[in-house]
């Protein structure tokens, strides 16, 4: 059973990390969403200001994980891993806009619980950003 397990593991190692880190990378957002909207308080009308400063918290989070161990990115020249970060955070530039205007419309807009639409919300940036990561910031060279 255990071999089995590790094979599963070795076959679907970056699927499986990139759902525990998507996990982690979604509680860092979640709290520090929470933490600036509920204590700092960055605005007491909109959403969009919290989301924005828990965006660059987790993003930044998520960029270092990804890079080391769900895509087990191999770029050692700084110029390599400046090219890495700069594609990883314009792809998620991208899903920020998707997430904020998720938030914007049902919570600021609609009225909906800002902390279920936020969980949504990062459902579907989570899928947008593999496939990103995957095709865009991450992607095997060709030998």
């Amino acid at each position: 059973m255990v071999e089995f397990i590790k094979k599963m593991y070795l076959k679907y190692k970056e699927l499986i990390n990139y759902a525990v880190f998507g996990v982690l990378t979604t509680v860092v957002n979640y709290i520090a969403f929470w933490f600036f909207s509920s204590v700092v308080v960055l605005s007491s009308t909109s959403t969009v200001p919290a989301n924005i400063v828990a965006w660059i918290v987790s993003c930044t989070f998520a960029f270092i994980t990804n890079r080391l161990w769900v895509f087990d990115s191999q770029e050692k020249s700084k110029k390599g891993i400046i090219r890495e970060a700069v594609s990883f955070y314009i792809s998620r530039l991208a899903t920020l806009g998707v997430e904020t205007l998720i938030m914007f419309v049902f919570a600021d807009v609609l009225g909906f619980n800002k902390y279920i639409v936020k969980l949504v919300a990062n459902v579907i940036v989570i899928i947008l950003n593999y496939i990103l990561s995957k095709l865009v910031v991450f992607r095997k060279k060709k030998a």
